[in-house]
């Protein structure tokens, strides 16, 4: 297929100025009301250390934290925080590899995603990106792990910020049986598909284990549609990236897709399953 390609170029690894912004503005609010960390936390019904961290610019703040405040700072106060929060940026983290594709995101009126190898990262919960990031080898710094986890955490936005964009993603039943990271990020991952499965303009199917007409030998693909309505395909290898933009190979992604969606349990099926295994841990 043509592409065009990026190099192998590894990951942005400094930590977030907006995160390092939005941290110290949670302080200078938090100080300004006289309260300590140990007296502030419970407050917002978070540990201390969890505190610690965004105000050191160290974690990715909740989306919840500005209304959790709001009761103990006030209105203005919240409103300050929300207003931090959009110094945090989607891009800062991610792979310069993976950038490109990023920005198509964010514009893009459809985004499919087919997924053999990790739960599609607009759809992963913060436990299961923590997992996988820190069994990454080689291993990475905590600064460098921070930025990447705040990376993914702020993309996901996209699901809040793009109501009207249609997203739908097949994802393989293998993926939630391995239980990567353990049994309680196994609940998390399910929890938050079933969360997800229930916003309007989002399609969540899952691949059966046993599907004998399955036709995803050539593995993962993500399709894009842009606002110009062109369509755009993405795979990844090893650090690598392909940015598929030929008409005629991004159709023939768009009807392997297809079939992909024919043979994958629909929505019903696929909740009732979720729900089963859910149980099951």
């Amino acid at each position: 297929m043509t592409s065009d390609q990026e190099p192998n170029c590894g990951a942005e690894n400094e930590t977030s100025d907006g995160l390092k912004t939005y941290g110290a503005v949670l302080q200078a609010l938090r100080d300004d009301a006289n309260l300590t960390q140990e007296e502030f936390a419970p407050l917002v019904q978070y540990s201390v250390h969890y505190i610690a961290k965004i105000e050191q610019g160290k974690r990715f703040p909740p989306r919840d934290l500005p209304q959790r405040l709001e009761p103990v700072l006030g209105r203005l106060a919240a409103k300050v925080l929300k207003a931090a929060a959009r110094s945090l940026n989607r891009k800062r983290g991610l792979a310069a590899w993976f950038q490109q594709w990023a920005a198509l995101e964010e514009e893009a009126l459809s985004l499919y995603a087919y997924e053999c190898r990790a739960i599609p990262g607009l759809l992963q919960p913060e436990s299961y990106v923590r997992a996988t990031f820190e069994r990454r080898l080689p291993p990475v710094t905590e600064e460098q792990l921070e930025a990447e986890v705040a990376a993914r955490l702020a993309r996901q936005r996209l699901l809040d910020d793009k109501p009207h964009t249609s997203f739908s993603f097949v994802i393989e039943q293998c993926l939630l049986e391995r239980r990567a990271g353990g049994r309680e990020v196994a609940r998390a991952v399910i929890d938050n598909l079933l969360a997800c499965a229930v916003r309007p303009n989002v399609e969540i199917q899952i691949m059966p284990l046993v599907q004998e007409e399955n036709t995803s030998v050539d593995g993962h693909m993500y399709l894009a549609e842009a606002r110009n309505h062109q369509w755009f395909g993405y795979t990844e290898g090893a650090r690598t990236s392909n940015l598929i933009t030929a008409p005629e190979d991004v159709n023939i992604l768009l009807h392997r897709y297809g079939r992909l969606r024919s043979q994958a349990l629909g929505h019903g099926a696929t909740v009732s399953l979720l729900e089963r295994m859910r149980g099951a841990l």
